[in-house]
Formats: structure tokens, sequence, C-alpha cells
């Protein structure tokens, strides 16, 4: 597979899910502690990889999981953020300005931190009040939060006696990282042949729902914006016919993204409504992959993270195919805030 190290893959899936007992027990502390609510507040892209823990936990459970964006929270914090809270901080590299800003801020309140690192040794690797480090880059990182953030929801449903299936769950994601390699090779080709045809365009409609549309605006805003500089407009199925419809006529790119979950019609009434007026409807599903030992209930848990594995796949094609690395950037280390 072009430009994929299998090893180092494996080794960082492996480390997102090896979190599972430990951060349990620090669910239980805090739970006993008095914990009351939980806030999940990431930094640009990747607070799009907790939608899907925390829209887990709101179909879940009544105990407060909820979003906000740092640099708000700076400015005017959410209510019930004060020393009952929990905040979640996850950062690839451990030192994303914003985020580091709020730590400060959270501590000062008196807020139970816990980050999400890729580097220990960092301000949000060492100043948060639990830590875990799993190493890990940019080709990388979407699994591995999306596994992490999806541990720490079932650990906090398990421990409130409403996830009954945690250890059995678990055991079926230990097997992920191994069965995940097996999808990119399968999708490897596609993935090669969709890079091709989309080259050279420089518009394209990202559309999904439920946990798999975190993946849409992420794929859209994070790398096709940010690092392949190419235009997109995300927005979700529910919203689709409420205006964005009106967009598509004959060579219009339509990428749908399809889930696992309760909300998989909500994209199949797009694919069949964008199939009648574009030719250029790109389908992404995750039911496609083959993963032998994974339930039916665990799978409706992963979408996002098969989609992401798969589109690694383009994004690796793609970046060849334009001569425009992935790392490449206009404005990124100029932007002052």
């Amino acid at each position: 597979m072009l430009n994929f190290d299998k090893d180092r893959f494996v080794t960082i899936q492996s480390g997102a899910v090896s979190i599972a007992d430990d951060i349990r027990a620090v669910m239980r502390d805090l739970l006993a502690g008095g914990l009351e609510r939980v806030f999940f507040m990431g930094t640009g892209g990747v607070q799009f990889l907790t939608l899907p823990a925390i829209g887990l936990a709101q179909n879940s459970t009544l105990f407060p999981v909820s979003a906000a964006f740092p640099a708000q929270v700076v400015l005017q914090p959410p209510a019930g953020l004060d020393e009952k809270a929990l905040v979640i901080l996850p950062s690839l590299s451990g030192t994303t300005k914003e985020s580091v800003q709020l730590l400060a801020f959270l501590k000062e309140r008196g807020v139970k931190t816990l980050s999400l690192t890729g580097h220990k040794d960092t301000p949000l690797g060492r100043d948060a009040d639990y830590n875990f480090t799993n190493f890990g880059e940019d080709d990388t990182s979407s699994e591995s939060f999306y596994l992490q953030t999806l541990l720490i929801v079932l650990a906090l449903l398990a421990e409130r006696g409403e996830y009954d299936d945690f250890d059995a769950t678990v055991a079926e994601l230990k097997l992920l990282p191994q069965l995940l390699v097996s999808v990119k090779q399968n999708y490897e080709p596609a993935a090669a042949a969709l890079a091709q045809d989309i080259k050279d365009e420089t518009y394209h409609i990202f559309t999904s729902a439920g946990s798999s549309w975190p993946e849409a605006h992420y794929y859209g805003m994070c790398i096709l914006e940010e690092m392949q500089w190419i235009k997109t407009r995300p927005v979700h199925a529910s919203d689709f016919f409420h205006g964005t419809l009106e967009l598509v006529e004959p060579g219009v790119s339509v990428f749908v993204f399809k889930g696992e979950d309760a909300y998989r019609p909500l994209t199949d009434r797009v694919e069949n409504f964008a199939k009648r007026y574009t030719d250029k409807v790109r389908i992404l599903d995750a039911a496609s992959a083959d993963l032998p030992g994974i339930s039916a209930k665990t799978r409706s848990l992963i979408s996002p993270v098969i989609l992401a594995t798969m589109l690694e796949r383009l994004s690796a094609h793609l970046e060849v195919l334009r001569d425009h690395p992935l790392t490449t950037r206009r404005y990124y280390k100029r932007v002052e805030y």
C-alpha cells in the first residue's frame, strides 16, 4: 500500500484501545467523588472526532455529556463548568494554543481535566489532572481519537449501570487494529481509482448522518480544505433537503458517507436523490468492510473509525497525484491567536 506502515498503524490503534481498563477506573473514581457532568473541548478538527462519542452518550443516558469550543469557553464559560465537571481535552500535539489556554482557565475554576495527547512531555500531557498519551501522527489520529473517546463514554455508561457489555465490546475492539489493516488493503484499489477521478476537481459536497456525520465534516474541512486547498460543502443529511439539494446538477460531486447506525436511512435518501441529478455521487459505506469477529452492536459504534481508515487511503493517493503533500500549508504557522 502507498505510504503505509502497517506495524506503526497497528501499534497506535492498539494503544488507543488499551486505555479501556484504566479509563474505566478513572470514571469509577470520578463518579464516586461526585462528578455530575462531562464536557469534551477540543480545538479544531479533533473536536469533530469526539462527536460520535458525545452522540452515543446523549442517546444512552441522562447524565450530561456535551461539547464546547475552547476559544468560546474562555470568553464565556457554559453553565456547570465547576468542580463537579470533567473536561476532556484531546490534542495530538499536546501544545494546541487554544487548548493550553483553556487548561489554565479550567485549573483556576477547579474543574477536573483529562487530556488525550500524542506526546506526553507537553503542556496538555503534563498538566491535566489525568492524561492518556498514545503516540500518533496525522494519518493515524482519527481512528485513535474516535476509539479513545468512545471508550471514555462506554466506561461512563458502564459505571452508571447503563451499558452491560463493556468487557465484550472491549474484547472486540482489541481485534480492530489488525482488521483495519485488511480494510485498508481491500479499499486500496478503489481509493487509487477515486483519487484519480477527483484529483482535478475543485469542489465537493460532503454529507452523512449519525455517528458518521463528524467524519464527513472532518474530511471536508480538515483534509481537503486544510491539507489540499479544495473547496467543500459539508452538510448534514438531515439538512440536505433544506437548501443544498438546489446545488446538485450534472457534474457536481456529492460524497455520501454511510454508517451502520440507526440514521442510515437519512443517507439512503440523499443517495437516491443525488443519483437522479448528478453523475458524480461517491459512496463510502462502513457496511462494506469485512470485520470478522465484530458484532453488529459493536459495528454500529465504529462506523466513523471504518470510514476514517478508508479515507486515509484516498488521502495517500490524492497527495501524490496532486503533488501536494498533506503537510503543506499556506497560513498555519503564521496564524496568531
